[in-house]
């Protein structure tokens, strides 16, 4: 295989297929519509022949990326899956990301696997505290981002206003690719201003099918739609003005943002987006590692781990680690490299995964994301590599907000307790803290949001057959610190200091007067804010 993979040809072939990829995950605030447009991308594409999403997240039917019993019953995105499909000769990799915001951390993880993020917005919101917070991630990870404003079938802001504040939040340039043809609440269509056309929107069955879409020149539409028209071109016309038409190089150095108009629920301009994807986003590109030094797309195969979900199949108990393909070609039954540990590790059993739906994968190329099963092995971070060893940079952890003690209702039940709670934790679903004051017995769980609680109960009880209970903790914030602040800070109220499990020790607060005293009357102690420039260990 060495010489098949690193010969001119094979090469040749992987920059060919890399080129093709567009891999890309949706960023936006609960309820702004992520998951309604994953089901419309792939309705377009023909992936799934209805899609499940109805107007309103209270009617909504399930939909195809939610599997999780809570995602269900909520109607909310808890896990996240990969979906790959083709459009016009290319290859799309859509991620899909956790819907609430307390799976902020998991959405991080997906976000170190994309090339590319789309920035749903709701018309009627504007920019939100989650966008916000997810879109300074992409900004730390140097994410071209496009904006789509969604909703825009319902009553909601006005265009330039949310230009404007576009503008004055990311320090983006929008630049629109479609404009909306009618106000918010009274959606006509869009401006295709690459094509200089008026795309006029049909409504269908709640956007369970593909929407009828007619095309009419701007004087056709200037005559049909009358001042809705032209209010939209002078619009668009004024934000080209303030800002610049669209620039592909602009767009990829993260200075502007490409604009579209959509309703996802009627799947009203979602092709537009899928053009834009196909035409604007970026390929997959050779990734760094962790010295720095881009690892060639057309090297032998490499990869990291950004998400390990156990309990996907009931019937089997699998454990399935997903991959994004760095460089050269992913061949199942391969035998690779686990950079963490020096071992061997066979990938025998690989498969596409979305949602229930799986398809076993033979071969996968840069962008790709390919679902080993059976891999407890491996963890959210690692990087495999056949040949020539490479290691990636660690995916860094968010700085846990809330906490609590966990014991096993049924000390009987104690061996399967531990299970679940290192598995859990394997898979990044919590983090876990330690001491040797409070035993194997009494854990601390540390999460971003409470939601998370409710998620490690679930699963232990319905996965692990282990039901627990929870004692809340009063601490609210977390610093890195070191050994020595644990006798340090043994017996002073409002603090505690624990290990975690990658070798981190965490200094734990009631609040932030409780830290102030602390670092006023000890000085001398290493305690550092936890941040998504800080990776673990």
């Amino acid at each position: 295989m060495s010489q098949e993979v690193q010969s001119p040809a094979r090469v040749h072939e992987i920059h060919k297929q890399a080129s093709r990829r567009r891999t890309f995950a949706v960023i936006s605030h609960p309820d702004a519509g992520k998951s309604t447009l994953t089901e419309a991308l792939a309705l377009h594409a023909k992936v799934i022949g209805t899609a499940g999403a109805s107007s309103g997240k209270a009617n909504r039917k399930e939909t195809v990326s939610d599997w999780m019993q809570m995602e269900k019953d909520r109607g909310i995105s808890i896990s996240s899956a990969a979906l790959q499909f083709s459009y016009r000769d290319t290859v799309i990799n859509l991620l899909d990301t956790p819907g609430h915001a307390d799976f902020s951390e998991d959405t991080y993880r997906v976000l170190a696997a994309v090339d590319c993020a789309v920035m749903l917005v709701d018309a009627a919101k504007g920019l939100e505290t989650q966008t916000m917070k997810l879109f300074e991630v992409c900004k730390q990870r140097n994410l071209p981002i496009i904006t789509v404003i969604n909703k825009w079938d319902r009553p909601g802001l006005d265009a330039l206003a949310l230009m404007d504040e576009i503008t004055e939040r990311t320090g983006l340039q929008p630049m629109p690719l479609t404009w909306a043809v009618g106000i918010s609440g009274d959606f006509r269509g869009v401006w295709d201003l690459r094509n200089d056309r008026f795309a006029r929107f049909q409504r269908n069955n709640a956007g369970a099918s593909i929407a009828i879409t007619e095309y009419f020149t701007p004087e056709e539409a200037e005559q049909s739609q009358g001042n809705n028209w032209t209010d939209a071109v002078d619009e668009a016309g004024l934000v080209i003005e303030s800002n610049l038409a669209f620039d592909v190089e602009s767009f990829h150095a993260g200075k502007a943002t490409p604009i579209l108009f959509s309703s996802a629920a009627l799947n009203f301009g979602v092709k537009e987006l899928l053009d834009a994807l196909v035409d604007f986003a970026p390929p997959a590109a050779p990734r760094p590692d962790i010295d720095g030094s881009p690892r060639p797309v057309g090297s032998p195969f490499s990869g990291f781990v950004f998400k390990v979900q156990a309990g996907m199949n009931k019937a089997h108990r699998d454990h399935v680690a997903f991959i994004r393909v760095c460089s050269g070609v992913f061949e199942r039954g391969m035998v690779v490299t686990q950079t963490r540990t020096g071992k061997s590790f066979a990938t025998k059993y690989a498969q596409q995964v979305f949602g229930r739906e799986r398809e076993v994968i033979d071969e996968a190329y840069p962008g790709d994301v390919v679902g080993l099963v059976n891999a407890s092995s491996l963890r959210v971070g690692d990087s495999l590599f056949l040949e020539e060893a490479v290691e990636f940079p660690a995916i860094p952890l968010f700085a846990p907000e809330h906490f609590q003690v966990a014991r096993s209702k049924d000390p009987s039940r104690f061996k399967q307790f531990r299970r679940g709670i290192e598995q859990l934790e394997h898979e990044g679903v919590i983090q876990v803290l330690r001491s040797d004051v409070r035993g194997d017995q009494a854990p601390v769980l540390a999460a971003v949001g409470p939601m998370q609680f409710e998620v490690v109960e679930d699963r232990m009880a319905h996965d692990f057959s282990a039901p627990m209970r929870l004692e809340r903790l009063p601490y609210s914030m977390a610093r890195i610190s070191t050994a020595d602040a644990m006798p340090a800070l043994a017996n002073v109220p409002g603090a505690e200091v624990l290990l975690r499990s990658d070798g981190e020790y965490l200094a734990l607060f009631n609040d932030v007067w409780a830290l102030r005293r602390i670092e006023k009357n000890h000085p001398d102690l290493t305690l550092v804010p936890i941040g998504t420039h800080n990776p673990a260990k």
